[in-house]
């Protein structure tokens, strides 16, 4: 019987010729990802590996994004920990604030993850670059500080759940509705400590900004992780920016599935998630009488250049309603530059939207676009929990970037398709 891609790589990173799901591995990490909210405890438990404790300089990537520019004490506080233990060790993979950006995104755009290799990162959303055809999977700060010294990590082999799309998706339908489709149909725990491999034409279509979004949103589903085979595509980006080499990984065609999904890209419409979880999903026509108070386009999820070119079309010559406030989040500062270069940032600011540098804050619920009561948002965000981004008794609807730049035009969650 054959096998799948995430028993591929944990095989080949445990140094065994197979492997079941089911069964716990020890394998060889090649990249670890901290942020200014994870690192902090994870330094705590580096500490305790002892004074010649070391952080293998290779592997370890250390970003602020989640509160920057520091926003208060504490989260000055959280920073200068993370910047101190990064000089302190000599980490060559530190991102200051003006010089990265989301963390996930900067694993990405700097070459980090690349096909067959295991990254683990201390935030639920490092499954975002299996796109790349990788094995990418969160992990507590704990279980990164251990990797961050030894270089290996015990994992359990996940069950893989295989995922087809085929067909061509409709105008002003992205990555971000396929993903939302499928967590509606599956729902939030339908691929619990599963990785969910993707396949079929319209993957094959796709840019990997839509990609990435997809993989992104895998652990929305309960999924240890999110896979893509990798093509010409994602050689392409990783030609002269990967560091180091890479072995790519397929799946056997005979490898053995836990379950296999089946979707038909034309019967995916403009998808919104309401509140409080992503399964909750509608088609953004069928809620246009929901009105907004916040627009947000940005995060992991969908704040690549890509994502600013959709939104910015839609604003082109239109004004964001007067009774809501856009927020514009590039996910890195290479993204915000080709935003400024291309004049996707004058479009936003003659539209009357804010743009801000690359942070997670608004995410999180953190700051930069915090709910107060009662308020509304559709964000291009991955999370609609109750209070997700803010107030308790406020309200996130998840949706595409076209989605979100055409409600913050009328006030009230709209189909693109309603303004051609």
């Amino acid at each position: 019987m054959g096998a799948t891609m995430a028993e591929k790589i944990l095989a080949l990173k445990s140094g065994k010729r197979e492997v079941s799901p089911g069964e716990i591995v020890e394998a060889e990490v090649d990249c670890v990802m901290l942020n200014d909210v994870t690192a902090l405890p994870a330094i705590k438990a580096f500490e305790k590996f002892g004074e010649r404790a070391k952080p293998i300089p290779e592997i370890t990537v250390l970003v602020q994004d989640h509160y920057v520019p520091n926003k208060d004490i504490p989260s000055a506080e959280q920073a200068k920990a993370m910047r101190e233990f990064a000089r302190r060790h000599g980490i060559k993979y530190y991102y200051e604030v003006g010089r990265g950006g989301i963390c996930h995104q900067v694993l990405f755009e700097e070459g980090f993850a690349a096909p067959g290799r295991v990254v683990v990162g201390a935030d639920s959303h490092t499954c975002t670059c299996g796109a790349l055809g990788a094995f990418c999977v969160g992990v507590g700060s704990t279980e990164a500080a251990s990797a961050m010294v030894l270089g290996r990590l015990w994992f359990r082999v996940p069950e893989t759940i295989k995922v087809e799309v085929n067909g061509r998706l409709g105008r002003y339908v992205m990555g971000k509705d396929v993903v939302l489709h499928m967590i509606g149909d599956i729902g939030v725990d339908g691929a619990l400590y599963r990785a969910l491999e993707f396949h079929g034409s319209t993957i094959q279509s796709l840019p990997l900004a839509d990609r990435l979004s997809i993989t992104n949103m895998a652990v929305e589903a309960g999924a240890k992780t999110g896979m893509m085979p990798p093509d010409d595509k994602v050689r392409e980006h990783l030609r002269g920016r990967v560091k180091g080499s890479y072995r790519e990984v397929f799946p056997d065609r005979d490898a053995e599935y836990a379950e296999e999904l089946s979707y038909d890209a034309e019967e995916i419409p403009p998808t919104v998630a309401k509140p409080f979880l992503p399964s909750n999903t509608s088609p953004a026509s069928e809620l246009s009488h929901i009105t907004i108070d916040q627009a947000y386009l940005g995060s992991c999820t969908n704040g690549r250049i890509e994502d600013l070119r959709v939104a910015a079309e839609i604003l082109r010559d239109r004004k964001v309603h007067e009774s809501v406030r856009m927020i514009v989040v590039p996910a890195s500062r290479r993204v915000y530059m080709q935003a400024v270069e291309e004049g996707l940032v004058e479009t936003f600011l003659h539209a009357g939207a804010f743009v801000s540098g690359p942070t997670c804050g608004a995410c999180l619920g953190g700051y930069m676009g915090v709910l107060g009561r009662g308020e509304r948002a559709i964000a291009s965000t991955n999370r609609n929990f109750v209070g997700r981004m803010g107030h308790a008794e406020s309200e996130v609807y998840l949706a595409n970037p076209a989605v979100v730049a055409a409600s913050a035009v009328t006030g009230r969650i709209t189909d693109p398709a309603e303004l051609d």
